[in-house]
């Protein structure tokens, strides 16, 4: 076992798509809605007061569209986010940075390659590495016991075993699975025909795309359908190959933080104090504090 410290890296943008739709509203002085805001200031202090998180790293998407919209007109993009969710993005980077936790706004990346960077970058370092968030492409950043994503609404742990569990593949096979089933929630399609079963079972034999072979009757196991399966696959062999690119996460964000960076200190109290006057949530200020004054010695 690595002697570092465990590090959290949290998911902000689901975060705070989570409150929106979790949390009470509440009206800031100005008239300006920010529950989901002041929501998902409330969650990160309970990583640290309940869940004892001492490293902590937090990314978002500034902006909703990245790179990715770049290479496919279809993937996921800002169309359709309810107004007052989109007006809160900017007040909770502004709470999370002001709560004193290391925050990630990223521009032409979204906040899961910032969340695979920094677990690429501390992983050899930190004791373990909690990557705080649901979604599936971020399960292909699992390593066995020492880097997991954890469910935080559910409480559930994904482990290597557990993503084996949950979708059929090992995680380095995941862009792969979701190139052939496809992701909603990204925009990413899939191939017709290939379900989780299917998709689940070919590449847990087979590991990548490009491994499957293009002739069913070289399969050496047994799946319903092999020969449409195959034909769909060939047929969108561009397509498919865009779709894992699409999926699979960079670990080059930028980031100039070291792990040590990553250790809450508290908040930053005049930034904290002035914001918190804005929002008419002078409770968060003394609720930081005290959370601050009681956790535990960071380790380096």
């Amino acid at each position: 076992m690595q002697s570092g410290p465990q590090v959290h890296l949290v998911d902000g943008t689901y975060e705070l798509f989570r409150a929106f739709y979790g949390a009470p509203a509440r009206q800031a002085p100005d008239g300006r809605e920010v529950g989901a805001a002041l929501g998902v200031a409330s969650s990160l202090l309970r990583l640290v007061e309940v869940d004892g998180a001492t490293h902590v790293g937090i990314a978002f998407d500034t902006v909703i569209e990245s790179f990715r919209n770049d290479l496919f007109p279809g993937y996921k993009t800002g169309e359709g986010i309810d107004p007052l969710l989109w007006a809160q993005f900017p007040i909770v980077e502004q709470l999370s940075e002001a709560l004193g936790f290391v925050t990630w706004r990223m521009l032409e990346f979204e906040a899961d390659d910032a969340l695979a960077t920094a677990a690429s970058r501390f992983g050899e370092s930190a004791s373990r590495i909690v990557i705080c968030s649901p979604d599936k492409d971020l399960l292909q950043c699992v390593r066995g016991e020492r880097v997991v994503t954890w469910d935080r609404m559910r409480d559930r742990v994904y482990d290597e075993e557990g993503v084996r569990e949950k979708l059929g593949v090992p995680p380095e096979s995941v862009p792969d699975y979701l190139a052939l089933v496809g992701d909603t929630a990204d925009g990413i399609p899939g191939v017709p025909r290939w379900g989780a079963r299917s998709a689940a079972l070919v590449l847990a034999r087979y590991g990548h795309l490009e491994a499957i072979p293009r002739d069913p009757a070289a399969w050496d196991i047994s799946v319903r359908g092999a020969a449409s399966l195959v034909r769909e696959l060939v047929q969108r062999e561009e397509e498919v190959l865009l779709y894992r690119r699409l999926a699979t996460l960079r670990r080059d964000a930028p980031q100039a933080e070291e792990l040590a960076a990553l250790s809450w200190a508290g908040p930053r109290r005049e930034a904290l104090e002035a914001l918190c006057g804005e929002l008419g949530a002078d409770r968060l200020l003394a609720r930081a504090t005290e959370v601050a004054a009681k956790r535990p010695l960071p380790e380096s």
